[in-house]
Formats: structure tokens, sequence, C-alpha cells
């Protein structure tokens, strides 16, 4: 089957934290014979800070971020059996769904891949019965989201959604493995992470608030938009950390700390990239607390779990490299065996055959 995939980048990381699992899941789709190609806009600086080039594994546009060159890779749609507009892409996003739905073959399977379903699904509530998604989610064939459990499910299929699937996050252990440790990545607690709205505060709570209460030990922060945030003197701002350098930034510390943002923590069962990579790595993880932690990695034994900024520094103050080692091992034999994209490639797979058999059968009666 040929999938036409309109996504915000499988080239570049940056500002774009799909990417990873872009990747992770079309490679592995690629590997069961699919046709890929995917549709990204040259836009927010994205094509100056590539982390991989083209694939081999799937065809990759980049066309300009205008809406003469949108369209013009709209009309595209019309040759795949799979059609996806992901949440997110960030310029012409109302125009990329519309039109992509209108475009594709009649045979062709409609989806609606939402990379951020709790943000989505708020903005849904608020715009009413006449935001575009909204309009259109009868027509889709399917909307799968990369996180959220049953109250995602049920919001989306409440909208009109035909079915909704969550496809969770995972690990590639091609690309995020144990490495040696690198001395720039050596730090007590790691985080990274783009300053958004709904983590900056989660963030002032969990990691600059813990390393205000540990001054002889060293935090660092990575990722985009840091650079004017005050922060306690014994805290390093990295700014962007590129996706072949993870694997260092998540072995060299004694530990990393994954925050989510607020609409991911309130709605649960929205474990991001980070998680996996971390645990792939090997990485001794700490996290804030979010429903459904124990589906992915179990408290105490493959993960520390922190309901606030003191439990972090309670967290890195009783850590010795020993119980860290432990914790890093155990997540990532709990990962490997539960956790792939080899997995999460599998399920999109079924949920792709069954609805194509299911559409000739009704075809045919």
């Amino acid at each position: 089957m040929k999938i036409a995939f309109y996504g915000s980048s499988l080239l570049s990381s940056y500002w774009n934290g799909a990417a990873t699992y872009y990747r992770g899941l079309l490679s592995d789709l690629a590997g069961r014979g699919y046709d890929i190609t995917f549709y990204e806009p040259d836009a927010f600086d994205r094509q100056q800070h590539r982390d991989i080039e083209p694939p081999e594994w799937a065809k990759v546009v980049v066309y300009p971020a205008t809406e003469e060159a949108a369209r013009g890779v709209i009309a595209k749609a019309r040759e795949a059996n799979v059609v996806v507009k992901a949440s997110g892409v960030g310029v012409f996003d109302d125009l990329l769904l519309e039109s992509v739905v209108a475009a594709a073959d009649p045979h062709a399977i409609k989806i609606f891949w939402d990379v951020d379903a709790a943000a989505t699904l708020d903005e849904l509530r608020y715009a009413g019965p006449e935001h575009p998604l909204r309009k259109l989610l009868p027509q889709l064939d399917m909307v799968l989201t990369y996180g959220g459990g049953r109250p995602v499910v049920d919001a989306y299929e409440g909208f009109g959604a035909p079915k909704c699937t969550p496809i969770y996050n995972a690990l590639d252990p091609t690309t995020h493995h144990p490495v040696p440790p690198e001395p720039r990545f050596q730090a007590d607690l790691n985080f990274l992470g783009n300053r958004l709205p709904d983590r900056e505060a989660r963030v002032e709570e969990f990691f600059l608030k813990a390393a205000a209460a540990l001054p002889e030990r060293r935090f660092l922060i990575g990722g985009n938009g840091w650079g004017d945030k005050a922060m306690p003197p014994n805290v390093t701002n990295l700014g962007h950390v590129y996706t072949r350098e993870h694997n260092a930034f998540n072995t060299s510390p004694l530990a990393v700390l994954n925050i989510a943002r607020d609409s991911m923590a309130s709605i649960g069962f929205s474990p991001a990239t980070r998680v996996f990579e971390a645990a792939g790595a090997g990485g001794c993880l700490i996290t804030d607390f979010w429903e459904g932690i124990e589906l992915f990695l179990e408290p105490n034994e493959e993960v520390l779990v922190a309901r606030d900024g003191q439990d972090v520094a309670e967290h890195v103050r009783a850590l010795t490299p020993e119980r860290a080692r432990a914790i890093g091992e155990a997540a990532r034999a709990r990962i490997l065996a539960e956790h792939t994209y080899t997995r999460r490639g599998a399920e999109v797979d079924a949920l792709l055959k069954a609805y194509a058999r299911e559409k000739r059968e009704r075809s045919l009666a």
C-alpha cells in the first residue's frame, strides 16, 4: 500500500518532538512493504537543523511554506492507498486537512494522526461544531493518537470519529541505545524539552525547584527557548540537543528527568518519546506522575516517580550510581520486551489491513 503522510517534519527534530515517533513508526512500516511519501513544509528553520538526511525507507518531499506549494502536494494524495494528515504541521493545517480528505481516492483509507491529542481535544471543545476537524471527523476512516487512554478514545468517538486508536510512543533500539558517557553531558540530573507555555510552570516546579534545593549538585537543561529564563547557578543551559546526541545526553548523567506538559499530564497515558529514548539508552529516569505510568514502566523498579520538585530533589539526593544503573537496566529490558516500534508498527499494519479488508467486503456486499 502507498502512504501519503502530511506531517511537520521527518528530517528535523527542531521544535518538532514528533520526529522520533514518525521515524520509528514509518521505518518499521516501510520494512513491512509500505511505500511511504512524507510531505513536510520548509518552515520554522527545521531544514537548517536537520538530524537526518532523506532516508532510504521513505521519499521525503519538502515544499515551500506557501499556499500554492501546499496545494501542489495535496494533489498527490490521489495517488495513495492511505492518506494521513498529522496534527501540528504548523502551516496551513486546516487547508491540508480539508483538501487532503477531498483529494484522496474514494477507496483510500483516510486518517487523522494526532500527536498532541490533549491539546487538540481542548481546541475542539472550545471551538464547537464549526471547527474544521470536528466537521471532517465523520468523513475519516480512523483517528490514531500517540497518547491518551480511554478518555481520548471516548472524546474523539464522541465528536464523530468512526474509530480512535492510541498508537503509543516507543523505542527504536537501532537509534537509541547505550553509549559511553560524554563529559559535556555529565551531571546529576539532565532534562530535555522545549520551552512551551503549558510546560514551563512544571519545569519550574520539577526541575528548577529541585536544582535550587541541591546547590551542590549539577543540572543540565536542553531544548529550545530557555536562553532568557532565569535559572539557579548550578543549572547549565545547553540549547538545542540534536537527536544524534540524545543517547549520550541520557547515559552520561546520574539520572534523566521527564516532565509532561500540562495537557499530557492531566489526560494521562501519554508517555513522551523522551521516556523511551532514556530507557532505551539505559538511563535512570525520574518522571512526574501521570496516570498510566505502570503500563510502560514499573514505579520504583524501572522508573522513579515524583509528585513535585521536592520529590525530585529527594530522588537525586538518595540515588547512588549502582541504584541508578539498576533502574536504567530494568527499564531498558522492559521497553525492549514490550514497547518497540516493531510492536507499534505491527499494530498499525494490522489496523490498516483489517480496515482495507472491511472496505473490500462492504463494496462487494
